[in-house]
Order: structure tokens, then sequence, then C-alpha cells
């Protein structure tokens, strides 16, 4: 199975689920979820690293209770990282046991922190502030044996450089994240010789705009510190979370490394990690879902000014925010079908497409050349499993498209209902 969905698998997705009333009228946009791509990308992860990893998937990266729900059904390796406490709940209700579930927030409150120890939850701690709060909490007689139940490990900025994306590059000499390596080695080590109970070390380089070799120095980074840190304190160190930020192909021309590029990348700079002496956590969000989903848009008018041919479709800031507005950094290929579903043929002509949000970078795609649109038509945009409807805009209060599973059988596609479309109710009781 090729890693992205193909054009006239897009293409043929879409039109049986027209063919089977599931984009009514009244669904301007709709989204396709591959669950044998979302099932094979788990499968690689799972080959491809040691045995025992625990692939805690970012919730982030898509929380959708169904699509969690299949991740949890999957297998016991297979677990959750959660960055605030709905995720958190999210990863819970999924049917994550606790022991599956990262708890990875910059910002935990005491309260948030008492929930994570009480229930046994995997904890990575930020920061030395955040480690003193947890020695309080543990402190107390209503938890002080949480910590034989789930895991707390510190987070570390290993300091390898930033990619090529600024804003998701998280290892630079300063980040936002963790404790720097060079500048608090000492207090690092200090750390763990004051708490008996801190046996995890976690670091994450960035996502989707760091090389594989920025990846493997950062966990080559982490564990070091880790071997130095057991050579002092033998054993203490027994969960090493190395993080995720595999990026994800979304070009043909730009292919990215494999998750089994990664682990043979890692296998040949870092072999104790195959060792046995640590158990291994991964954090793959992008990687695993981004390439699993489309979404297709209606178009509702074409117009031309200045020139400039624009499409206005019922997608874009609100679903692709970090295209629209860093359009650089991001992209989505993009595809013309007609009313049916099927392929737009016809000669290519160079095409805006609009957004309906009331501003003027609502543009997901920009002077693409695709077969001219019309009213009625489609644009199917690629590669939507992660970070797309999970970073939703409420700007205009539009309503979140349905969402639909699907997967193969002899006698063709079968689709089930992920999340249905949002109904104007429901948009209505949000913001009261």
């Amino acid at each position: 199975m090729d890693i992205r969905m193909t054009p006239l698998e897009v293409a043929r997705a879409l039109q049986s689920a027209m063919e089977r009333g599931l984009m009514g009228s009244e669904d301007t946009s709709l989204i396709i979820y591959d669950l044998d791509r979302l099932r094979s990308r788990l499968q690689e992860a799972r080959q491809a690293f040691p045995e025992g990893t625990l692939h805690a998937v970012a919730v982030k990266a898509n929380p959708l209770p169904a699509v969690l729900r299949r991740l949890a059904d999957e297998h016991p390796c297979i677990g959750a990282e959660a960055a605030s406490l709905p995720e958190l709940e999210l990863a819970l209700g999924a049917g994550f046991g606790p022991e599956r579930i990262l708890f990875d927030s910059p910002a935990k409150t005491h309260a948030e922190l008492r929930l994570a120890l009480e229930r046994g939850i995997v904890l990575n701690a930020d920061n030395f502030q955040e480690l003193e709060r947890m020695a309080g909490l543990l402190g107390g007689a209503s938890i002080g044996a949480a910590k034989l139940h789930g895991g707390i490990g510190l987070r570390v900025n290993p300091q390898v450089g930033a990619g090529a994306i600024a804003t998701t590059s998280v290892a630079g000499q300063y980040s936002k994240f963790g404790v720097p390596v060079s500048e608090c080695r000492d207090e690092i080590l200090a750390a763990f010789e004051r708490y008996s109970w801190l046996t995890g070390l976690h670091s994450h380089v960035g996502s989707q705009g760091c090389s594989l070799e920025q990846l493997c120095a950062g966990v080559r980074t982490l564990l070091d510190l880790a071997e130095e840190i057991n050579s002092r304190l033998p054993e203490r160190i027994r969960l090493l979370d190395i993080g995720g930020g595999l990026p994800a192909t979304y070009r043909d021309s730009e292919p990215k490394s494999s998750l089994m590029d990664y682990a043979q990348a890692l296998r040949q700079r870092c072999p104790e990690l195959w060792s046995g002496r640590y158990r291994i956590a991964t954090e793959f969000g992008r990687a695993i879902h981004a390439n699993a989903a489309f979404a297709a848009a209606r178009v509702e008018y074409v117009k031309t000014q200045a020139g400039v041919v624009t499409a206005v479709t019922h997608l874009g800031a609100d679903m692709f925010l970090r295209k629209c507005y860093n359009p650089g950094d991001w992209h989505h290929d993009v595809l013309a079908v007609d009313g049916s579903g099927q392929i737009k043929a016809g000669e290519a002509v160079v095409q805006t497409i609009a957004g309906p949000l009331c501003f003027q970078g609502d543009l997901p795609a920009r002077d693409v050349s695709l077969p001219l649109l019309e009213q009625g038509d489609a644009v199917c945009f690629r590669d939507v499993g992660a970070y797309t409807l999970s970073m939703w805009s409420r700007y205009n209060s539009r309503q979140m498209p349905a969402v639909l599973g699907m997967t193969r059988s002899e006698e063709g596609p079968r689709f089930t209902i992920l999340r249905a479309r949002e109904s104007v109710e429901q948009v209505l009781r949000f913001w009261e």
C-alpha cells in the first residue's frame, strides 16, 4: 500500500461515498479517513521499533474519539500522548489504560498532576519546578504509591538545532519546552539523585521540518544522558521517550523517510535502544495520521478578477490554519473532481482556491494548475489526517464537516460515520 492515497483512490472513495448518499446536498464538505492505511502505519511502527515499544500516538494530531478507539483496540503497544486535561480524558474514554498514556503538557496544574498521579498515568515533567510540585503531591498519603503504577520522566531539550520550520522546531539553543541539556546538565543529574521516583527521560526535536539526522542526534543526546545517569544511579532510567516528529510526505516529488527508515537509522546511531535495557516510547502523530485522509469541498462559485480565476469553496483556514497563514511551510496537493466525484479532464488552468472565511488570506491553494472548476464541482485536499480538523477554527462559526471511515472489502469500500456533520444548534451551544 502506497504511503499516500493516490488521486485515483481519492476520487473512487469520494464517488463511492456520493453513490451511497453519504455526501448529501447539505454536506458542503466531507472528510474520508482510510482506516486500512491507519492500521498499516501502526503495524509499520510496531515492526520497525524494538518489541514492547509504546507508540503513544499524539492525540492533538487527530482527537476524534472514533479514531482513538480504533487505536486503543489495535494493540496493547499502541498508546496515546496527551497535552491537556481534555486530551487526557479523550484517551481514557477511548479505552487506553493509564500505563498506555503519556501526559506531556508544559503547563500542568496541581489538580492535573494529582489526577494523573492518582490514576497511574505516565508523566513527563517539563521543568524543575514541576518536579517540586510532584514531590509535594507524592508526599501525600493518598497517592504516595502512584509511582508504582505510572512512571515519571523529565523532558530535556537536546539542543541539536532547529529544523526548516522555526515554529515547529523545539531543539534549538532556546525552546519553550524542557530543560536544556548543555546548560543544566549538573542540575539534571542532581534532580535524579534527589527524586528516587524519577525514572524516565523525554525529548522531542520538532515536527515536519526536521531531518532524519537531527532526529537521530536528538535521540543520541538523550541516550548519552541516560547512560550517564545510570552509571551513577544503576538502572534508574527505565523509560526513554524519544518523541515523534518524523515528517510526512505531502508531495510525491519530495518523499520523506518512512518509519522503517527512521528505525534503521537509529539502529546505527543508537544501538543501545535495542539492548533491552530500556523501554522505549514514541509520540508519532503526523507520521501515523497525515496520509490516511483527504477532504472534499464543494465549489460554490467561480469568478475572475484582475486575471485571477478564483474558485470559492467550503474549506479554508477553518481547517487549513497553518497552510493559509504560512503557505511557504505547509502544503496540500489538490485534485479537481466533478459533481459525481470523477476526476475532471480538460486543459489545466491556473486557479486560486478560496475558502469561505471573511479575510483575504483564506486561500488554501494558490496558483494551482487544474482543469477549470465550475459550480457544483469539488476540490479534494490530500493528506489531511493530521493537524487539520484538530485545529478547526471557530472564526465565522462554520460547521465542522462529517468524517467518514473507509475500509476495503471484495465488494468495494465500506463506510462508517466517525463524526456526523455538526449542526447549527451544536455551534450555537458551543458559544453558549
